[in-house]
């Protein structure tokens, strides 16, 4: 008699694998990437291919001499990683520096606790976070869109302020117009300064079904209010939501790192709770705190309530209430 698994129902087969799921994640990073390759030349190049190698090598090295386990580098998940810890980086980033950032995104925030699947943190985010913290000025150094040059190892580039930057010193008269910040031609790091082409690979993930648009929607939708209500109370201290938008992390992150689906509530109402926890989080840093960007901090910040939102938040299991009247 051969043996039997019996497990629980439901036993409907899913359309994704896990390593579907991720390539096509990869996918729809494709537009960011040609967006920063015309705005940050061959260097962007340099810095995502890197970023590429190193994520998917370090991960390769931990599992197969360190853990000693079976070596799943071809799942995607390490080379979604390297794509959006490379998008999170300005173009001038040193590269050694850049081996640290995904190191840690790898060794630390994800092969640590598990691998795929069981990290509480964004990899590429706590990669990002602890590059800001240990080298500021490389993380804060930005190349100015076209006029960046790679000269063996070198980057050689003029550099200008962000759209953030500006806003945060209360240089209005010198903020972009709406239209470079929606097609890109502005200074940032590489895969956040064109909202276009992350707009574009985001309604792809949603078309496909990969992620969900309650993210994303109540995200975005809980930064403009909250700091379009600031605006409207002081114009002259605060600007119109739209450059919050439009500038920085926000529309990078909105799509691709508070979706990710290990990091974030498993139904839509924990996920709702989520994305306006990090909505707020992200306004009040920007509105009043010292650093520019909240977007990094305020989705790390949520990350850490979600196994909170999981437990108190979830859907009616069937046959759990029954009337039967009388």
């Amino acid at each position: 008699m051969n043996n039997m698994k019996v497990s629980l129902s439901p036993h409907e087969k899913g359309h994704f694998t896990t390593n579907k799921i991720m390539w096509l994640v990869c996918a729809a990073l494709i537009p960011s990437f040609i967006s920063a390759l015309y705005n940050f030349g061959i260097r962007a190049l340099v810095v995502v291919a890197a970023s590429l190698v190193f994520c998917v090598g370090i991960e390769y090295l931990i599992q197969k001499f360190l853990l000693k386990t079976k070596v799943t580098v071809r799942d995607g998940s390490a080379a979604v990683t390297g794509l959006l810890l490379a998008f999170n980086m300005p173009s001038s980033i040193p590269l050694w520096q850049l081996f640290i950032g995904a190191l840690v995104a790898i060794g630390i925030a994800k092969m640590a606790f598990g691998g795929l699947g069981k990290n509480p943190f964004n990899p590429a985010l706590v990669g990002r976070a602890f590059l800001l913290i240990s080298f500021p000025v490389s993380m804060t150094t930005w190349p100015k869109p076209g006029e960046t040059r790679l000269v063996w190892n070198v980057v050689d580039a003029m550099t200008a302020a962000t759209p953030l930057g500006n806003i945060k010193l209360h240089a209005f008269n010198q903020l972009p117009a709406y239209w470079d910040l929606f097609i890109g031609t502005v200074g940032g790091s590489l895969g956040e300064t064109s909202a276009l082409a992350i707009l574009l690979g985001g309604l792809f993930l949603i078309y496909k079904k990969i992620i969900s648009w309650h993210i994303p929607f109540f995200f975005l939708a809980t930064i403009f209010v909250f700091t379009g209500i600031a605006w409207l109370v002081n114009p002259e201290a605060f600007v119109n939501p739209l450059y919050h938008i439009l500038g920085g992390g926000v529309m990078l992150g909105a799509f691709f790192m508070l979706t990710d689906m290990v990091t974030s509530p498993m139904n839509p109402k924990g996920q709702i709770i989520f994305a306006v926890g990090a909505g707020i989080i992200c306004s009040c840093i920007r509105l009043w705190g010292a650093y520019p960007e909240g977007c990094m901090f305020s989705i790390l910040i949520m990350n850490a309530f979600v196994p909170l939102i999981d437990k108190y938040i979830k859907p009616k299991r069937f046959g759990s209430e029954v009337n039967y009247g009388g």
